[in-house]
């Protein structure tokens, strides 16, 4: 009987292979041959889950998204019982890439990102990503906006924030954040600060309780 190939595992452990040679010379100086070898599979075998470079690449940029994605749904998970503000906390924590743990990973999400501002195949899956995380920080912003004295999100935005608006902004934050962490402008310590303190400004315009600012 012929063996079995899970083809949705074998594609991830591509993908794995492509973000290490992208980390290591951008993603514009990998080949399908480099990644057969690091992944320790054929080339034929790379051949068969993509067509062409630019597929793999993209999958890729897609696998790194919704690796992020999902650890973030992860972290709110596993506080259920916590507040929408605090949850958006540990959102923009994760997103933000700042953990030691998490440098890599950085670096290859800002090398997709410059990429993409040359070659427009790449800009359409890191643009799917960026609009999840922005709906999640909508509507963790909209819930604590809900349970602050307006009696409801519409209420509280009345005279306040506007919840997509600060959403992108929160977002513009967190990637900016990165770069800076990246290239030693920033140390994590600072950058988190930054990012508590914003949290902290939304919060009081909100009239909402939620973590306190750091830093």
């Amino acid at each position: 009987m012929p063996k079995q190939v899970d083809y949705g595992s074998r594609r991830r452990r591509i993908a794995e292979a492509v973000c290490v040679l992208a980390d290591e010379q951008g993603p514009e100086g990998v080949s399908m041959r480099d990644v057969a070898a690091r992944a320790q599979v054929s080339l034929g075998a790379v051949q068969r889950c993509f067509r062409t470079k630019e597929e793999m690449l993209l999958f890729a940029v897609e696998h790194v998204g919704e690796r992020v994605t999902e650890r973030v749904r992860a972290r709110i998970a596993a506080g259920p019982a916590q507040s929408a503000a605090t949850a958006l906390g540990h959102a923009t924590d994760e997103v933000a890439l700042l953990r030691e743990e998490h440098r890599a990973e950085a670096r290859i999400w800002l090398a997709f990102v410059a990429q993409a501002a040359v070659g427009a195949s790449l800009a359409e899956p890191l643009r799917n990503s960026y609009a999840a995380l922005q709906d999640l920080f909508v509507r963790l912003i909209t819930e604590a906006a809900a349970s602050g004295p307006g009696g409801g999100a519409a209420d509280a935005f009345a005279d306040g924030p506007d919840a997509v608006r600060e959403a992108r902004t929160l977002l513009a934050l967190t990637d900016g954040l990165t770069g800076h962490v990246l290239i030693g402008h920033l140390t994590a310590k600072e950058a988190e600060g930054v990012l508590h303190a914003h949290l902290a400004g939304l919060w009081a315009r909100l009239g909402v309780t939620g973590p306190e600012a750091k830093g």
